[in-house]
């Protein structure tokens, strides 16, 4: 046996800790994934099981948390149409904007616009619409069609500093403009 001459009896090139030949730096027979610290296959497995269990509740409580904030936003937007509808303040037909953000597209939708900017607004009926559309040739001609969104208590939320709104102080400038 040659010596890499340190005294530690090690072949030259050879690692320094002393692990059976096949075996994985994570503990486990080579080849094999393990757990950190476990080793075994059926704890990779029950491991697996937990983390997808765990993400899956995890998905399932963003659901219901967003339910619950669209079921609130809902509840200001039929009370600000009922408020607009006291202090007549009347609707207008509403504009979309292609996806493109070059052409404006008519609608068959009266409401108020939510934003200066005319991207979200709240149709007579309280439906919540982001007034985005794919536009094309038909829209031009006949209208584009609205389709209503789940209402966020966040307006803009996730956006650039200054560019989001609370929807309930967003109903209140609208009100106060009249």
């Amino acid at each position: 046996m040659t010596t890499d001459g340190d005294g530690t009896g090690r072949t030259p090139g050879s690692s320094p800790s002393p692990r059976p030949e096949g075996a994985s730096t994570h503990g486990g027979p080579a080849g094999t994934p393990s757990v950190p610290g476990t080793g075994r296959p059926d704890d990779v497995a029950a491991w697996r099981a937990q983390r997808t269990e765990a993400a899956a509740h995890q998905a399932a409580e963003l659901e219901r948390r967003r339910a619950q904030e669209s079921a609130e936003a809902a509840v200001l937007l039929h009370e600000f149409v009922a408020e607009a509808g006291r202090r007549g303040i009347a609707p207008v037909p509403l504009q979309a904007r292609s996806y493109a953000g070059d052409a404006t597209y008519r609608t068959r939708t009266l409401g108020w616009y939510l934003r200066k900017n005319r991207t979200l607004a709240v149709g007579t009926d309280g439906a919540f619409y982001v007034l985005s559309v794919p536009g094309g040739l038909s829209a031009r001609l006949r209208g584009a069609v609205l389709t209503p969104s789940d209402p966020p208590l966040v307006l803009g939320k996730g956006g650039r500093d200054g560019e989001s709104i609370s929807l309930a102080d967003a109903i209140a400038l609208v009100l106060e403009r009249g």
